[in-house]
């Protein structure tokens, strides 16, 4: 196996809120409206000389079997609203809000996005996701929903024409008419916000398909991932890397970072011990039968969430789930979940937390230091977002006992050295010479 020279890895916090991550019956977890828990993480962030805080987003509540989904922590603020108070709050840390492509438009959304650019001094990200989800359609007056096929290719529209919208002003600071005429877009005029400290914001996305990969390899800055081992690290890496070649970039220009948790421990032991509590509490009964619901596409209320897992195959049809997409192959699936479970003696609730959940990296401060350098050094990522089980404290430990070894292996920042995300992120500021 190939290990390239030492490089310095990448961190992001993602703040824990809606999702089965969050361990909310824990006595230290407090709000996840409040804007004390949202300036904690970053402050915290920001001690630890991440590159950036990511926002996810919710467009309505999910609903299972016909009724808002109780499982999940009802209620998430509007992102760039949030984002644009924490940076009176904050200095260096960058500011990534996760926003939809199929339910904005390119000039409000440019103009919303130049704005935190503005009043962060460079600092800002845009995570573009998609929907295809008619259930989340319904809270807006278009309404409806893209299918497959056209949702990547509205979002690439989308984003090319707010890049125009930021390439109208230039770096003199003189405005320019747009015109821009599309198969999504026919819109002209003047943009009213002069260009940005770092061109424009620094762009991610996330998603593992094929549509997913190419849109990145051609358009973002960051590719924010899911895989667990090393292996399948390295194959998503240099698949990824591989594509962006045939848009005129270097394997530098994006930078591939998976969302992980961490749980510490001062010895081995310790930390699974720690991790074991941690992943019960994320996976309670109600959960257990909920994960399973969702790829068996059936109400299976009526089982024992400590019983094996059902002996019937997944029934085809859409998610018990709204508002969230079922997973692909559903039977391939099922049956994996059952030989595991026979293998180990597994029941329903043990399958789904040895089965589910995001990837982890457990152990001392010191392993966990050593690793996620490892998975750097050995080309299966370039860094990593953080995804605590805890809000908003579940960055302390890691910013007090992983940051200050991952800087003694020379693997981590000890100062910024620029002032913007571009720069955090080495970069390419747009307009610029290389």
């Amino acid at each position: 196996m190939t290990v390239r020279p030492r490089r310095r890895l990448h961190l992001a916090a993602h703040f824990p809120g809606v999702n089965s991550t969050t361990v909310w019956a824990d006595p230290r977890s407090r709000s996840q409206i409040e804007f004390a828990s949202f300036a904690h993480l970053a402050r915290t962030a920001e001690r630890g000389l991440f590159d950036l805080l990511f926002l996810a987003e919710g467009l309505r509540l999910r609903e299972h079997k016909g009724r808002v989904h109780d499982l999940d922590v009802v209620g998430r603020p509007e992102s760039l609203t949030v984002l644009s108070a924490l940076s009176g709050v904050t200095e260096r840390l960058g500011l990534a809000a996760t926003v939809n492509a199929t339910f904005n438009e390119p000039y409000e959304l440019a103009r919303r996005f130049a704005t935190l650019d503005h009043l962060s001094g460079g600092r800002a990200a845009w995570n573009v996701v998609t929907s295809s989800d008619a259930f989340t359609g319904e809270n807006f007056r278009r309404g409806g929903y893209l299918d497959h096929a056209d949702r990547y290719q509205r979002a690439a529209e989308f984003l090319a024409t707010a890049r125009e919208l930021w390439d109208s002003w230039t770096p003199e600071g003189i405005a320019r008419p747009f015109a821009h005429r599309g198969r999504h877009f026919d819109i002209a005029g003047e943009f009213t916000v002069p260009r940005s400290p770092q061109g424009y914001p620094v762009v991610i996305q996330a998603g593992d398909s094929a549509e997913g990969r190419e849109f990145a390899a051609a358009s973002a800055d960051v590719i924010f991932t899911r895989h667990g081992t090393l292996a399948e690290g390295r194959a998503f890496y240099a698949d990824v890397k591989r594509r962006l070649a045939r848009y005129g970039r270097g394997p530098d220009d994006l930078k591939i970072m998976p969302g992980v948790g961490v749980v510490l421990g001062d010895t081995a032991a310790d930390a699974r011990e720690r991790a074991a509590v941690v992943r019960r509490r994320q996976v309670s009964p109600q959960n257990a039968l909920l994960a399973l619901e969702q790829i068996w596409g059936a109400d299976l209320s009526s089982y024992d969430p400590d019983g094996p897992l059902p002996d019937i195959d997944p029934v085809p049809g859409p998610a018990l789930t709204r508002g969230r997409t079922r997973r692909g192959d559903t039977v391939a699936l099922a049956e994996k979940w059952r030989a595991l479970s026979r293998e180990k003696g597994l029941s329903i609730r043990e399958t789904v937390i040895e089965a589910g959940g995001r990837p982890s990296f457990v152990g001392t401060p010191a392993s966990v230091a050593e690793e996620l350098d490892s998975y750097v050094r050995h080309e299966a990522a370039d860094g990593f977002v953080l995804v605590p089980h805890l809000t908003p404290d579940g960055l302390d430990d890691f910013v007090d006992r992983v940051v200050p070894l991952l800087q003694e292996r020379g693997a981590f920042r000890t100062a910024y050295r620029g002032t913007t995300l571009r720069s955090h992120l080495g970069l390419p500021t747009p307009g610029e010479e290389r």
